[in-house]
This record gives C-alpha cells, structure tokens and sequence, in this order.
C-alpha cells in the first residue's frame, strides 16, 4: 500500500477536475479558477507518470575531469581562503588567499581523479537528469466538483479532458 501524504498534500474524497498534458496548462485551468472566485486553495496539481530524463552533456577524459576538478577546489580554496584572510596579519591577507586557492586546486584535483579512478571506466560521459511528468491532473475537492466543471467548460481554449 502506497504512502498517503500528510497535511497539505491532502484533500477531502478528491476529484479529478482534469487532465492537462502540460504543465502550464493545468495552470492556466487553475489561474481561470481563481479569477472566478473559486476556492483555489481545495485543488491540487498532481503530475503523473513521471520520467527520468537525462541528457548527456559530454565525454569524460581524464583531462577534463582534472580541470573540473580543480575548477571546483579553486572555489572552495578561495572561500577558505578569503575566511582566513579576514583573521590575517595586515599584509598577509593575498598570502592566504592565494595558499587557500593553490591547496583547494590541489585538493579538488585529486579527489576527482581518485573519484574518476574508481569507476573504471564504467561511466566516462558526464550528464544532468530530471524527473518530469508526462500528464498534470488537477483534482478538486468532492464538494467543489460541479462548480469547478462548470467554470472550466466556461474557459476559452484548450479543452480538458474531463
């Protein structure tokens, strides 16, 4: 048995109102709603059959992950850096900026090569991924139905699939 959600995700005997195929779309069902007064706040927006998507955005070398890894130690190297400046003798400030961007360099060049290593090949492509839905269905409360159905039939536009 699925989890039920808790407090605000919940609505007394839900009713689908309708099925959008976009997003915006079951937004603009719901903005027309509220321009008419309806009470917006017994709806929900439920996105359906969801899908990992991911896009590959290159190929991984031994080369580039070394300059991404270093790439992002030089920015922690550099907050770190420009903390302990603050606290500096007066004079030394570029000293520890400088020491704290040169060990984070160091160190985020390593560990993205250790982490690199590890995988042994099993990944070389790097990528970025998001969960989407492929439907919107927005549902009502049980007792908002009918006036929700009328003020959507009412709607210039798209049609819903009710």
């Amino acid at each position: 048995m699925a989890p039920r959600p808790h407090g605000i995700f919940e609505l007394d005997y839900p009713k689908s109102l309708g099925v959008f195929d976009d997003y915006a779309d079951a937004q603009a069902a719901v903005d027309h709603l509220s321009d008419h007064e309806f009470p917006v706040q017994k709806i929900l927006i439920v996105g359906t059959d969801l899908r990992l998507v991911e896009r590959v955005t290159g190929r991984l070398t031994t080369g580039r992950v070394a300059a991404m890894g270093a790439a992002s130690g030089a920015w922690l190297g550099l907050l770190i850096g420009l903390l302990v400046g603050i606290f500096a003798e007066p004079g030394q400030w570029v000293g520890s900026v400088l020491t704290g961007l040169a060990l984070g360099v160091v160190f985020g060049l390593v560990w993205a090569l250790i982490g690199y290593a590890g995988t042994r090949g099993q990944r070389d492509f790097s990528s970025v991924s998001s969960t989407v839905a492929t439907r919107y269905e927005v549902l009502v409360e049980h007792s908002l139905l009918a006036q929700g159905q009328e003020l959507l039939a009412q709607r210039p536009g798209r049609p819903v699939d009710l």
